[in-house]
C-alpha cells in the first residue's frame, strides 16, 4: 500500500501525508504532509529544505520531549546554544484507526527505544467556496507509567524560540510573505502571541502563482497558544504549545491541539484576508456551537437514562421488600 496517502477536495489531489517516511535519523523522522497544494496547483510547503533539513512540510514536532529530541537537528541546551547530542527520537506509525486512512496512530520513540508518548493523528480536507481547507488535530498521550514533560528551546533559556506542535514549512518565496493577524502585520508584531487567525501571502515564482493561507486554531486549548512565525531567517509558520513554559503530562494524561488552515490561490488583499479569515471564524465558531449543543444534548440523555435506570431499580427493590436504605426508616 505504500508509506503515505493523498488527500483528495473535488476529484484532484491537494496533498500527501507521508506517514511512514524512510528518513535519516537526524531529522527526527515523522510522519508529515508534502506537497500540500492550492485548488490551482501551486505549491505551498517545503521539505527538507537546504537551511533545515528537519524541516519537513507540515508536521507535528517538538524538541523537548522528557530530554528527547522529536523535532531534529541541533538541540539547545542553555547557556551552550544549539548542540549535537544523540538523543533524536523518531515518530513510528503503527495502525491507521479503522478503515479511515487519514486518522492514524503513531508511536514516538525515544534515543533507547522506549514509547514516551502516543499519538492520535486525524486529518480532513474539504471544499470551501473558492479554496479548500486542511484541518490537522492531533491527540499526544503519555505511554505507560512515565510522567511526560514537554518542552523548547524556549523553555530552555532561548527566548523568542518556543517552537514545537503543530509546524509548517513554507516553500521559497519570489517576494517577501506578507503576515498579518487582526493585531497587526509583520513578524514583529505577530510572533509568540495568540490570535484568532494569522494569515500569509505569498509569491511563488510569478503574481499569478501566488496564494494566501489562514491559519485558525479549532479550539480553546489551542487559541491559548501563541503563534510561533519566522520571516526573516526562513519561512515557517508554527502553533507553540510550549512557548515559555513546559507542559507536563501525568502518566494517563493526553493533550490535544487542533488548527485549521484555509488554502486559497491568489495573493489576497489585506481586506480579502480579513473577510476570508472573519467568514472562517464565524465557521468555526458555528461548528463549535453545534458540537457544544451536541455534547449536551448526549449528556442529558445519558443523565435521563440513568434516572430512568435508578427508578426503575428503587421499584424492584421496594416489589421485592428491600427498598433503598435512603428510603428505609422514613415510615
Amino acid at each position: 500500500m505504500g508509506n503515505d496517502r493523498p488527500l483528495i477536495v473535488g476529484g484532484r489531489e491537494v496533498a500527501r501525508h507521508v506517514h511512514a517516511p524512510d528518513l535519516e535519523p537526524f531529522v527526527s523522522p515523522r510522519p508529515y504532509l508534502h506537497p500540500v497544494r492550492t485548488l490551482g496547483g501551486t505549491p505551498v510547503t517545503d521539505a527538507a529544505p537546504v537551511d533545515h533539513r528537519w524541516h519537513l512540510g507540515v508536521s507535528v514536532a517538538v524538541q523537548d520531549v522528557n530530554r528527547v529530541n522529536f523535532w531534529g537537528g541541533r538541540t539547545y541546551r542553555h547557556p551552550d546554544g544549539y548542540v549535537d547530542l544523540d538523543d533524536r527520537g523518531h515518530v513510528r506509525h503503527r495502525a491507521f484507526r479503522g478503515d479511515d486512512p487519514l486518522v492514524s496512530v503513531h508511536d514516538w520513540v525515544g534515543r533507547d527505544g522506549s514509547v514516551l508518548l502516543t499519538e492520535v493523528r486525524t486529518l480532513r480536507a474539504t471544499a470551501a467556496d473558492d479554496h479548500w481547507t486542511l484541518d490537522v488535530t492531533f491527540t499526544l498521550r503519555t505511554a505507560g507509567n512515565t510522567p511526560v514533560v514537554l518542552g523548547s528551546p524556549g523553555t530552555n533559556g532561548r527566548a523568542d524560540a518556543g517552537y514545537g506542535g503543530f509546524f509548517w514549512r513554507l516553500p521559497p518565496s519570489a517576494a517577501p510573505l506578507d503576515v498579518r493577524t487582526p493585531s497587526g502585520s509583520g513578524e514583529a508584531r505577530t510572533h509568540g502571541r495568540p490570535a484568532p487567525w494569522l494569515a500569509v501571502t505569498a509569491d511563488a515564482g510569478a503574481p499569478s502563482a501566488g496564494y494566501t493561507l489562514v491559519f485558525l486554531p479549532g479550539d480553546a486549548a489551542t487559541a491559548a497558544d501563541p503563534w510561533f512565525v519566522r520571516v526573516a531567517a526562513y519561512p515557517g509558520i508554527g502553533s507553540a504549545l510550549a512557548y515559555t513554559e513546559p507542559v507536563p503530562l501525568a502518566p494517563g494524561d493526553a493533550l490535544t491541539r487542533r488548527v485549521r488552515v484555509h488554502i486559497a490561490d491568489g495573493r489576497r488583499s489585506p481586506a480579502g484576508i480579513t473577510a476570508l479569515a472573519e467568514a472562517a471564524a464565524r465557521t468555526e465558531a458555528a461548528e463549535r456551537a453545534k458540537a457544544g449543543r451536541a455534547e449536551a444534548a448526549e449528556r442529558d440523555e445519558a443523565a435521563e437514562r440513568d434516572g430512568a435506570s435508578a427508578g426503575v431499580d428503587a421499584s424492584v427493590g421496594r416489589a421485592a421488600g428491600t427498598e433503598p436504605l435512603s428510603e428505609r426508616g422514613r415510615s
